[in-house]
């Protein structure tokens, strides 16, 4: 099965989220991620879900989502046209002796120390969920004691824009 990420521009209204993952579940599909935020318009969030099937899933998804009301554009992110990133927090155990390796390891992967401890550091970082994974291999030996990951946020390169219809700036929809 492929792996689909979708951003929807939907209008800011409580309950939006709950119809929007109900949905996914009345339907059998799972949501492997969910980011939402509002966007530079404060009557629009934008949700970027990562689901996986294949082509004729998407477009049931799709199809589904046209169909709320709230829902104002859709959009499948293919990834040689889109930013894709992540935010990861991960509490490392930081004695004396591995604070030194612990930061080279998150100078390497340009990660940043948000917070220090006596016997912890939180490290900040984002990028590819490569990027992360490859980040957290290399801390697992000092002792993760937390972790959380955001889950993928994404946007189109270039001009395009996912905008309400009849907005100017970009293409909207492509349902």
């Amino acid at each position: 099965m492929k792996r689909y990420v979708i951003s929807i521009l939907v209008e800011n209204h409580s309950g939006v989220l709950s119809r929007i993952s109900g949905l996914f579940s009345r339907r059998g599909y799972n949501i492997d991620s969910l980011t939402v935020g509002v966007t530079k318009d404060p009557e629009f969030s934008r949700m970027t879900i990562v689901a996986c099937g294949d082509e004729s899933i998407l477009e049931q998804i799709k199809k589904q989502l046209a169909k709320l009301v709230e829902v104002v554009a859709i959009e499948n992110c293919p990834p040689s046209e889109t930013v894709v990133r992540e935010l990861a927090l991960i509490k490392v155990s930081a004695g004396e002796s591995s604070r030194a390796g612990i930061i080279g390891v998150a100078n390497i992967f340009r990660a940043r120390i948000v917070d220090v401890a006596p016997d912890s550091l939180i490290i900040e970082a984002t990028g590819s969920e490569e990027k992360i994974a490859g980040l957290i291999r290399l801390l697992e030996p000092f002792g993760i004691r937390e972790l959380v990951r955001t889950g993928l946020t994404a946007m189109d390169r270039g001009a395009k824009i996912l905008s309400p219809p009849g907005k100017s700036g970009g293409s909207s929809a492509d349902t």
